[in-house]
């Protein structure tokens, strides 16, 4: 099957952007592997079969079957290899789904499409079925139409996300829906300021919490403490300049904040088990 032309790029209107293709026909319009790259609009990977496996942030993860996988608009992924596998990818932004029909406020009803949300979806074989028909039926409508039936669309693609909310499962070790709340504030804030404020007091002040407080509650939600949070996310910031700029290395650590280039090709190195120059060198070769 070919891919329609349709499906080269993402369709943008006055209703918003959108995207669709058979995850399939994926590896006849892109390149692999994809180095580390910021998600400009929502991403979503549907499997029909076979498995799909990527790096969200600084997580590996892996879906299989009848499994969805949700890489949020600002969030950094990559990947490095083709697979073999059917399904559906679809990139879409917030407009695309307040469009006509829709209500800003439903926006907080999709945790999953947040940067600090599950990017892991695990629905019921039944609602499975649903799904994969739903998706066959946006992708008809948009390979023959584009956006000129956005309320089309928008209803369909609205009624997936539903289903698929209805299977979400929060990305989180705790109990306290409080607690869960406060994480998400944190990465959310550290999503914002990660290249001006390295320090935990920093969160901390802006959470008008205790730098002891935010470092019990963030380690029980997640398993890790704020400040491996902040050097992980340090490092993907720099992970994304090394691939998408020219900049030398001294300059990379100036933009995400840290004027000590030792520092930075330390704390590079101590997560990626290489230093920047060597990394950027591997992005070149691949």
């Amino acid at each position: 099957m070919k891919p329609d032309p349709k499906l080269k790029e993402i369709i943008t209107s006055e209703y918003g952007s959108f995207f669709m293709v058979k995850v399939q026909d994926l590896i006849k319009i892109s390149k692999v592997p994809v180095p580390p790259t910021r998600a400009i609009t929502h991403s979503m990977i549907f499997l029909t079969s076979g498995i799909a496996t990527m790096k969200i942030g600084f997580h590996n993860v892996k879906i299989g079957k009848n499994q969805c996988l949700v890489v949020p608009a600002g969030q950094v992924f990559c990947y490095d290899k083709y697979e073999v596998n059917t399904g559906f990818l679809c990139n879409f932004d917030n407009d695309f789904l307040v469009g006509k029909i829709g209500n800003p406020n439903m926006l907080n009803d999709f945790d999953f499409l947040n940067i600090w949300g599950n990017p892991i979806i695990k629905p019921t074989a039944k609602t499975s079925t649903y799904l994969a028909q739903t998706f066959q039926r946006v992708l008809d409508e948009y390979a023959a139409n584009g956006l000129k039936n956005p309320q089309i669309l928008q209803a369909y693609f609205i009624a997936a996300l539903y289903d698929l909310n209805a299977a979400y499962k929060p990305l989180s070790n705790s109990k306290s829906k409080t607690a869960t709340a406060l994480t998400n504030r944190f990465k959310g804030l550290l999503h914002q300021h990660i290249r001006s404020k390295h320090l935990v007091t920093d969160y901390a002040g802006m959470l008008s919490i205790s730098p002891n407080h935010l470092n019990k509650i963030v380690k029980e939600t997640t398993g890790k403490s704020p400040s491996r949070w902040i050097d992980e996310s340090l490092v993907t910031e720099a992970k994304v300049l090394l691939f998408q700029t020219p900049d030398l290395i001294n300059e990379i650590a100036a933009e995400i904040g840290i004027y000590d280039q030792s520092y930075f090709s330390r704390l590079f190195k101590k997560y990626e088990k290489v230093s920047p120059v060597e990394f950027r060198k591997m992005i070149e070769k691949s």
